[in-house]
């Protein structure tokens, strides 16, 4: 063999000595690429589940604020309920109470008079002047009894005719002038509660 035939297949070795270090080396760099991505890829799956668990317990932690916030309510409604029916059941007692029992004022207040009327049936005194003027006491008790009950008579003696307050069951024809429309006479006395009208006052006008 020549010598350039030898120097030719020395350098023949060394560039394929070369292409193979830069063969070795570019596989290395591969298996390198290749660890460094097995390594990373458990990693952002980690991440993703820790993402995952955090949306997870933040969507638990928000449904249990909610499922509080519904119990609450729940609770204040049930109380406002019972509450409301307890008003309902008491405001219906006090009613049937006042119903029953609302002339008990009333009866306790003319109970004396009955008293006296009573006393004045039994007394034997025949003195027809005594027995009116008992009678009389007992008439003027009596009103003032009423008058403190709220109850007054309706004044009609020569006032106008008001339909408000009185009943016309006659007219009196003839009259003079100063006389047309007014009351000439009052059959029946009429009575007011606390300015309310309980019995109209029937009464003969003028005409």
């Amino acid at each position: 063999m020549s010598k350039e035939n030898e120097i030719d297949n020395e350098k023949k070795k060394q560039e394929q000595n070369v292409a193979d270090k830069d063969s070795a080396n570019a596989q290395g760099t591969d298996n390198t690429s290749e660890a460094k991505a097995d390594k990373e890829e458990p990693k952002k799956e980690e991440s993703a589940k820790d993402a995952e668990k955090k949306d997870s317990d933040d969507k638990t932690s928000k449904e249990s604020e909610l499922q509080k916030q519904v119990d609450d309510l729940k609770d204040r409604y049930l109380r406002e309920v019972a509450e409301f029916d307890n008003y309902k059941k008491r405001t219906l007692k006090e009613k049937a109470e006042l119903i029953l029992n609302g002339g008990e004022k009333t009866i306790t207040a003319i109970l004396p008079v009955l008293d006296d009327l009573e006393r004045a049936l039994a007394d034997k005194n025949e003195d027809a002047k005594a027995i009116k003027e008992g009678m009389d006491l007992i008439y003027k008790k009596f009103i003032k009894t009423l008058e403190g009950l709220g109850v007054k008579k309706i004044d009609t003696k020569d006032k106008d005719f008001d339909t408000d307050n009185m009943e016309a069951i006659a007219m009196v024809p003839g009259q003079s002038d100063d006389k047309k429309g007014k009351v000439i006479d009052c059959v029946q006395t009429g009575y007011t509660l606390n300015e309310k009208v309980i019995r109209h006052a029937k009464v003969a006008v003028g005409q």
